[in-house]
């Protein structure tokens, strides 16, 4: 009787721990791919931009600049996208055969119609962003950053790109995947040898409206 009642205890524990077991990581396993892959999948939509636009070419071939297209005006506001009145400054005529420069002057720069550019990392509405206190003249105080390597630290860094990245927009509230996130931000702003050396604060009214 002791022998059946211990041979009964010892062949049934294992299977059946094992039974319990087996749903949990199941379980896990299944809310992992739905969490990590599966809902962005739903949440995001891809968007590309609407014209072909190489950076590769524009600052290795042609030598420009992120200044270049992207500056800071005489009043310090930051002139943003280029126009396409700027852009037909070098294109109001093909400087070769890609057919995407051919449907860029034949849509835009011969009707005047502006390219609605996705901003990567257009900000909420509750943010105010400058990009004048993050300037190469500001920064450089201390730093020695190219203009590249400043505009990469917040930015995608394109320059070495031959086609813009796939833009990612939130189904609920339309903003881009890609925006720079606040942890980002205090990568500089709560970084203790910033605070009190620059005007870096990490006060919230300093970034949030």
């Amino acid at each position: 009787m002791a022998d059946r009642h211990l041979h009964s205890a010892n062949g049934n524990s294992a299977p059946s721990q094992f039974g319990g077991a087996a749903p949990f990581f199941v379980g896990l396993v299944v809310a992992l791919i739905l969490g990590w892959w599966a809902f962005p999948q739903v949440l995001f939509s891809k968007k590309h931009q609407p014209v072909h636009f190489s950076h590769k070419v524009h600052m290795e071939d042609a030598g420009m600049e992120c200044s270049s297209c992207h500056y800071l005006r005489e009043d310090g506001t930051f002139a943003g996208l280029p126009t396409t009145e700027s852009c037909a400054d070098c294109h109001s005529a093909p400087l070769g055969d890609h057919p995407e420069e051919i449907r860029f002057i034949e849509e835009y720069v011969n009707t005047g119609k502006q390219v609605e550019w996705l901003v990567y990392q257009k900000q909420p509405d509750n943010v105010f962003f400058s990009h004048a206190a993050h300037s190469m003249e500001s920064c450089n105080t201390c730093h020695d950053f190219t203009e590249t390597e400043l505009c990469s630290s917040c930015h995608p860094n394109v320059a070495e790109m031959d086609e813009a990245p796939v833009y990612y927009e939130n189904k609920l509230t339309k903003y881009s995947k890609q925006t720079m996130k606040m942890w980002a931000c205090e990568r500089c702003h709560a970084h203790p040898d910033h605070y009190g050396n620059t005007r870096s604060s990490n006060a919230c009214f300093v970034c949030h409206k």
